[in-house]
């Protein structure tokens, strides 16, 4: 069965505004039980990441009392949500909101405001429209594009405004360095130009029941050539582990194309589409309800490996030198042939 990414994009999934109201008594063990049971009926990745979530409950359940603050009852469900290791999940209340960070505060950053600032240089040297900052490199032919994030789904007049000013350059780069994700839709709208034809770019997965292995048989995703400019010259994509959700589905539809290098550091994940549910107190859980694959039928949870591996080092940083854009100008340099129109690494 052939899906449309259309039909992956409607809003309520993307601000994981879909939500299950709970109606019961709220009380610490009725909270821990009703967290418990929502994420092992709806979560998608207990299998995949071995997850043994009953031993979780009952490492945790000895941790609950009917007189424990609530404070301590909220910090002691979010450590029980930390062992899934998904940035997409988080218990909300009005004290707080639990965020797992270690996929990312594990691992180097591998970009700086100030290295930012010395590839765009002043305010009058690039340009900005549609959610990104571009100009063509200074002392370069290669094009550049900062991506920060997804929140804003740039305009097909954007884009072909954008692409027409790098008519002269053979190449350009992508700079998705910590761009956190946001709507799938302007994942989608960016990507819909740099691909020449209809392009199946993965499969989704939805939960069919309430053990952790049911799911419905993969459903096709498929990407549609923008309406508007295209650009099919050769294209890297600066990466790092802060690279999530919408942003690693964004490098999961460009790694489909010939055209396209990866350079940087593994992607950070966030493949399942989130799934938000009520719980006692008036708390809110949201967790990854629905698994994204990529055309191999491979999950990109943990993330996405780069083509090329390169880190800045603190030596770098100090002679403020981007080693992730330089290599991928360097490497453009190396295999860029004129009218060349593929890229291998």
């Amino acid at each position: 069965m052939k899906r449309f990414l259309l039909l992956l994009s409607l809003p309520c999934l993307l601000c994981a505004c879909i939500t299950e109201d709970y109606d019961g008594v709220s009380t610490p063990r009725a909270a821990f039980e009703a967290l418990w049971t929502t994420l092992d009926e709806r979560y998608c990745f207990f299998d995949y990441k071995q997850v043994d979530w009953q031993a979780v409950h009952d490492r945790f359940s000895r941790s609950i009392t009917d007189t424990m603050q609530r404070a301590a009852l909220f910090d002691t469900l979010a450590r029980m949500t930390y062992t899934l290791k998904d940035g997409h999940v988080n218990l909300s209340s009005s004290m707080n909101t639990s965020r797992y960070g270690a996929w990312f505060d594990d691992h180097p950053m591998n970009f700086s405001d100030s290295l930012l600032h010395k590839t765009l240089g002043r305010a009058e040297d690039f340009r900005s429209a549609g959610g990104m900052q571009y100009r063509v490199l200074a002392g370069d032919s290669i094009g550049y594009v900062r991506v920060a994030s997804f929140d804003t789904t740039p305009s097909t007049a954007a884009m072909s405004e954008m692409l027409y000013s790098f008519k002269d350059c053979p190449a350009l780069i992508l700079d998705l360095r910590s761009n956190g994700g946001g709507l799938l839709t302007a994942a989608e709208a960016l990507a819909s130009s740099f691909i020449g034809e209809h392009t199946l770019v993965g499969y989704m997965q939805h939960k069919t029941g309430k053990a952790h292995n049911a799911f419905s048989a993969p459903e096709e995703i498929w990407l549609e050539p923008s309406r508007g400019s295209r650009w099919l010259r050769p294209v890297v994509i600066l990466t790092n582990r802060r690279c999530y959700s919408a942003a690693n589905a964004f490098v999961m539809y460009m790694r489909t194309q010939r055209h396209v290098l990866q350079v940087g550091d593994t992607t950070g994940g966030g493949s399942g589409l989130p799934f938000s549910s009520e719980l006692p107190y008036g708390w809110t859980i949201r967790f990854s309800a629905s698994p994204m694959l990529n055309t191999d039928m491979e999950h990109t949870e943990w993330g996405i490996a780069p083509h090329i591996h390169a880190d800045i080092t603190s030596e770098d940083y100090r002679r403020s030198t981007d080693t992730i854009l330089e290599t991928a100008r360097k490497k453009l340099h190396e295999l860029l042939t004129p009218q060349s129109n593929t890229i291998n690494p």
